[in-house]
């Protein structure tokens, strides 16, 4: 899908909405018309203490797990996505993963069609168990990268990362609705040095024009609160699919570019 869009000249656009928000029938209904003008799909899996998420996507996750959400609502997510345009990415933290088991989670995700999950909070140093599990079933395994990270740490986790490596558009939790991180350009730069792997930026792009800024150095603009925001102003589920779907539109929009990233850097 990467390559995909990479060969028409513009960066591929991921939307994150957690399963089962707000429930888990208007969560399908959006994410079947995300897919329709995304390129991924970044599905998240509700959890109680998202470290690396902000207000927005807490109350997200938060009213998911009251609405009931089980591991077979993600599931059946996926599912639902496999003739869709998109492919699908789970963004997971590691607590509910081990919980749930390594070895079946990954099965249980590439079965149902996942192309890989982002774990924000999984160390390199620990991760060795859950890449087995992974590479077994043939799922990749996005780490999340942050500028701090030594040139020895970052090899380490660029030589086990695979789809992609995430980079955080702003310092800080999602959610953002401040200015881009000025040294967001070189820090993709130095991960382009380190690895062949398409970079993603997210965490702090809520306007069309960010995402645009963030096509010109990056292969993949990742957007979720602001979709977020976008469902909570609208009133009534239809009106909550148009409004999100019209934001991704408009997302969308700005990423055709002249040049790839990579030949303009």
């Amino acid at each position: 899908m990467l390559a995909r869009a990479r060969a028409d000249n513009r960066a591929a656009l991921a939307t994150y909405l957690p399963a089962g928000y707000p429930n888990q029938t208007q969560s399908l209904r959006i994410l079947h018309r995300l897919a329709e003008v995304s390129d991924v799909i970044e599905l998240g899996w509700p959890y109680s203490e998202p470290t690396l998420d902000g207000p927005v996507i807490q109350r997200a996750g938060a009213q998911a797990l009251a609405a009931g959400f089980r591991v077979r609502h993600l599931l059946a997510s996926i599912r639902s996505l496999a003739a869709s345009p998109a492919s699908v990415l789970v963004m997971a933290y590691f607590p509910p993963l081990f919980k749930y088991g390594l070895d079946r989670a990954a099965r249980e995700l590439a079965q149902a069609g996942a192309a890989g999950v982002i774990l924000p909070d999984l160390p390199i140093e620990e991760a060795d168990a859950w890449l087995a599990a992974a590479q077994h079933v043939g799922l990749h395994t996005v780490f999340v990268v942050a500028p701090s990270t030594t040139d020895a740490r970052l090899a380490r986790i660029c030589a086990a990362a695979s789809g992609m490596i995430y980079a955080p558009a702003v310092a800080g939790v999602t959610g953002s609705t401040g200015p881009l991180h000025g040294a967001l350009p070189a820090f993709v730069q130095r991960l382009r040095a380190a690895t062949d792997l398409p970079v993603g930026v997210g965490i702090g792009i809520s306007t069309p024009a960010q995402a645009q800024e963030v096509s010109r150095i990056a292969d993949v603009t990742i957007v979720g609160s602001a979709l977020i925001r976008t469902m909570d102003a609208a009133h009534g589920p239809r009106q909550q699919a148009d409004a999100t779907v019209d934001l991704a539109r408009a997302l969308r929009a700005g990423l055709r570019r002249a040049d790839p990233p990579r030949a303009a850097a």
